[in-house]
Parts: C-alpha cells; structure tokens; sequence
C-alpha cells in the first residue's frame, strides 16, 4: 500500500519485508507455516526472547536498517531489545494540539479514514468488515453507523506509544481473543485481518468530540497491549498505552457528525494511499 507524508511525497516502502510477507501469505506453504506463528503462544515466546540481554545485538542493526533518528529518543542504554522497541521520545519532539476543537493523531503512524454505512459496514482494501465484526457488539455497531473509523497503522520503526486524543471519561477495556496476523497491507488483501487479530476495545466521552471507541490490534510477533489505565478521568495528549514487539494498529471510531477528517487524508485513502503522520499533530476538526 503506497503512503504520503502530510507535503504530498511518496514514502518508499520496505520490499524486502513485503516479500516475505508475500511469501507467507499467498502461497500453500508460506499458509501452513502461519497456522502456526499466528498463535498467541509463539508471539509470547518471541516477546520472552526479545527481552533477554542477548537479544541487544539486535539493536544496532535494526536502527541502521530502518533509518531511525536516535536523536529524538531519551538516552538511556538498553537492557533488551523490547526495552529499546518501547523506547521513549524526548519531551518536546511530539508536542499534541492542544486546540480543543483539532482531533490529533494518537500515534506516530500511517493513517487511512473510512466510511461506516448506515448499515454500519466499511471497506478496508476491498475487504468488507461490519462494525459487530470488529467490536462483537450490536449496540456499538448501532451507535456508530454512518460514522468516521481511522486506521492507525504502526510498523516496526514507529513510536510504538500512543495517546488519548481528548480529555475526557474511559470505560474499562475489553479484550476480544484471537491470533496475530501482521497488519501488513499485503495480508490485508487476503484475509479479514481486523476481525481475527487480538483486540483491547474502550470508549471514551470526550469532551469535544462525543463519545470514541478506541481499539488496540495485536499483530504478528506482538507479545502485549499494555493499556494503563481502567475506567477514569484521562486528559488529551496523555499517554495510553504501548505496543511491545511488533507492528501494530490503533483504530479510532466517531460517530455520525462528529468531525471531519482533513481533506488530504480523506483523498488520500479514497486513492487508497495511506497517510503518514505523527504522534498529536492535527488530522481533524471537531463538528459538534
């Protein structure tokens, strides 16, 4: 899936990784073989070992590999991989729109907005999901037919800490069991990956954007969602939660009338181009 940063420029993609993900997912074998990484028992085992000392000789090679600016994390020496993957920015280099009628993207990721029907069904890459599908509820489906849903896709070499988007109330968090396909596009074009992956679902009263049901998707080789908080007061730009190993993906849903998302990640993902954006800048405004 091609994605733009918010000027308009194409990002390259990672070919290597897109084909091994190919070669797992659209071939006999490569199938067989996700029967068994899918399985939530192997991503522990693989989050156990990232967390090992040994697993440190790891880090030099990924950060040049993925071209990652260290000067924007807190210097800290490393105890493990995993460790170094829910690294922390520095104070300052992610500041979150405080405007209260802005909505701001609750993680550093690549972004695609979509249509829920009245039907309360969308479409991701050609691929029809209900919203019952995604939650495993009749009354949010309900709820949130003719809304806006954000996909927020996070890949290994983003800041995998994410925010609430508004001050406001939260729910407690309800997780809905399943396996750990990569959130890769490419696996997207073949299987339902957003109604097979392990979920963590919570609403939140916002103050300026109505009620938000906010999600948290496993993904392949992500050992833990690790979401702090239960039902409490939360306050916009305040850190939520954070992925450990992996690629991984936040979806947001609002209700009808709501907001409106920015006119660049809307054409955008009418074109089926993703849009890269960072942890609290502006994507949206409040309608109500």
């Amino acid at each position: 899936m091609k994605c733009r940063d918010r000027k308009g420029n194409f990002i390259p993609g990672n070919d290597s990784q897109d084909k091994v993900i190919r070669a797992l997912y659209e071939n006999g074998i490569g199938r067989g073989l996700l029967k068994l990484l899918t399985q939530p028992f192997v991503s522990k085992l693989g989050g156990a070992a990232l967390s090992t000392r040994t697993s440190t000789l790891a880090i030099k090679s990924f950060i040049e590999n993925n071209n990652i600016d260290m000067s924007e994390y807190e210097d800290k020496k490393f105890k493990s991989y995993n460790e170094f993957f829910i690294r922390r920015i520095k104070e300052g280099k992610r500041p979150f729109d405080m405007n209260p009628n802005h909505l701001g993207a609750p993680a550093d990721s690549k972004l695609t907005a979509y249509e829920i029907s009245d039907d309360a069904i969308f479409s991701i890459k050609d691929t029809k999901y209900s919203f019952y599908q995604l939650t495993r509820s009749k009354k949010l489906a309900e709820a949130f037919k003719g809304g806006q849903l954000m996909v927020f896709r996070l890949s290994v070499d983003d800041y995998h800490r994410y925010s609430y988007v508004d001050n406001g109330v939260k729910s407690r968090n309800v997780t809905i069991d399943g396996v750990f396909h990569t959130v890769n596009p490419i696996a997207g074009d073949i299987l339902p990956i957003y109604k097979e992956n392990q979920r963590e679902i919570s609403l939140l009263k916002s103050e300026n954007f109505g009620t938000i049901m906010m999600m948290e998707v496993g993904a392949l080789m992500v050992g833990k969602i690790v979401n702090y908080h239960g039902p409490c007061q939360v306050s916009r730009g305040q850190e939520k939660g954070r992925f450990e190993f992996g690629g991984s993906t936040v979806i947001l849903a609002f209700r009808k009338g709501s907001v409106k998302i920015d006119d660049d990640i809307l054409e955008n993902s009418k074109l089926g181009i993703e849009t890269k954006v960072r942890l609290g800048e502006k994507i949206g405004i409040s309608l109500r």
